[in-house]
């Protein structure tokens, strides 16, 4: 009967011995490589682990680019010339003009920075203006752009102390903020 119906399987010897070693020789090698596949622990083969050391030593070898960079060794001379919070407006980048901001009434040209501070940059908020509580705060938001901090806590006058360092050690004090002569 099974001859009639599965005619290519008469050429096999189908005694349950046969049976039995046939299993074993197909079953053996599925089992192996369903092992290896999904019991085996999911681990870096040494090739992968050497070449991710390597990459790693290489990484450490290269200098690293500072974020901030360093005090400048050749400020000039602070000036103390006055401008009003009305005649800062005008250096803000836009036109070609200098970048001028301004922490706690000292007014620094940030100008060789127009990658941060320019137009449309990342704190670009600040430039043209006094902007310590938003520094102080570490907002980028418009309406934190101001220079009254009186009423930041102790740990942002810390952050606004912060800034101001930064700035007196990387850019030229070119003036001081003065009320406008209309107040």
């Amino acid at each position: 009967m099974t001859s009639s119906w599965f005619p290519f399987l008469s050429q096999f010897d189908l005694s349950p011995s046969s049976i039995a070693t046939y299993s074993l020789a197909i079953g053996l090698p599925i089992l192996y490589v369903l092992a290896k596949s999904f019991l085996a622990p999911s681990s870096p083969s040494h090739s992968q682990e050497t070449e991710a050391q390597d990459t790693a030593k290489e990484t450490l070898k290269k200098p690293l680019k500072p974020i901030m960079q360093p005090p400048s060794e050749n400020l000039a001379p602070p000036k103390d010339d006055p401008y009003t919070p009305e005649e800062l407006t005008k250096y803000d980048g836009k036109d070609g003009r200098p970048i001028y901001v301004a922490i706690k009434g000292t007014i620094f040209d940030v100008t060789r920075k127009a990658d941060v501070y320019g137009p449309g940059k990342s704190y670009s908020i600040f430039a043209g203006k006094d902007g310590s509580k938003g520094l102080g705060m570490s907002s980028l938001k418009a309406e934190h752009a101001i220079a009254d901090y009186s009423d930041l806590g102790e740990t942002e006058r810390k952050v606004l102390d912060d800034w101001y360092a930064f700035f007196s050690k990387r850019y030229n004090i070119i003036g001081r903020v003065v009320p406008s002569s209309s107040s």
